[in-house]
């Protein structure tokens, strides 16, 4: 009787997934050589093939189809029983990887995590820096820390903040009466579609804003350095902008944009030492900025 083993099972499923070999290289971190092998060893052994090869990928056979769907169940059960395992770890040492996004490391977290990591020389912080919601059901990350108004119901954590958000301008050439100017008579910066940002899209939609945009960057890093440059206002976080001397801010923040600030991760791994205390010091630490995120001087 054949067996497949879990590594030729994770072969499989990798490339059903991705429709290639260079995608499940990708997804494995191993060579293009060892998934072409290891693909031929496993048809071979069970003499039946599981992909059709064509010049656009790797399409999943009737039968590599079947073997697919056990291979994720399978991973469903090992990845379950890894989430149990590390939430049972009462130690503060090991390993901890975070994602957030790349404003609020450069902007608010960065020294909240130094002073962690510093305070646990134990505990190996490895930070993942990307605007996706990894996905921590298959441990691509243990935490997350997140502005979002809906958290995804398969995570738990708690609300530490609110992000407060309002326009900014290069301070050279700011209107003298910031407070009362006329967003109107500004050139925009604006979200790239890639951005995903719904809610300042329908915003500067609402205010009519979208004819005087003429520049959209898919990252708000991007949109604040195109506002230091001079290219346009923008819609920025307070905590990123507020104290930068090369930016104006033009009227307060915009109640409609405020979002929620999220510490999230597993349920199976909230009893977990490392992770208890990094949510219990990142929560902590979040009071001493909090003004910064209301956008209060």
């Amino acid at each position: 009787m054949n067996k497949l083993p879990w590594d030729d099972l994770r072969i499989i499923l990798a490339i059903a997934r991705s429709g290639s070999l260079s995608g499940a290289q990708r997804a494995l971190d191993v060579s293009h050589a060892t998934v072409f092998r290891r693909l031929g060893n496993i048809e071979a052994r069970l003499g039946v093939r599981l992909f059709e090869r064509s010049r656009t990928g790797y399409t999943a056979t009737t039968a590599g189809d079947d073997v697919a769907a056990a291979a994720q169940r399978v991973e469903a059960e090992v990845l379950e029983v890894e989430r149990c395992i590390a939430g049972r770890d009462l130690r503060l040492s090991g390993t901890l990887r975070v994602t957030t996004t790349d404003t609020l490391l450069m902007g608010l977290l960065s020294p909240i995590f130094g002073g962690f990591q510093a305070a646990h020389p134990d505990i190996a912080l490895e930070v993942a820096v990307s605007n996706l919601l990894f996905n921590l059901t298959k441990r691509e990350a243990d935490l997350a820390v997140r502005p979002t108004q809906t958290p995804p119901e398969t995570l738990v954590g708690r609300k530490i903040g609110a992000i407060a958000q309002a326009v900014y301008v290069r301070s050279e050439g700011a209107p003298a009466e910031s407070e009362n100017a006329d967003f109107g008579a500004f050139d925009w910066v604006g979200p790239d579609e890639r951005l995903a940002y719904r809610p300042l899209e329908s915003w500067m939609s609402a205010k009519g804003l979208d004819a005087r945009c003429r520049y959209r960057v898919d990252t708000l890093m991007g949109m604040l350095a195109a506002v230091r440059d001079g290219v346009g206002a923008a819609v920025l976080p307070c905590y990123l902008c507020d104290g930068d001397e090369a930016l104006t801010r033009v009227g307060g923040p915009i109640s409609e944009l405020a979002t929620d600030l999220w510490l999230l991760t597993h349920p199976d791994l909230r009893r977990t030492a490392r992770i208890r205390s990094f949510m219990d010091w990142v929560a902590d630490e979040e009071k001493n900025y909090r003004s910064r995120l209301l956008g209060i001087a």
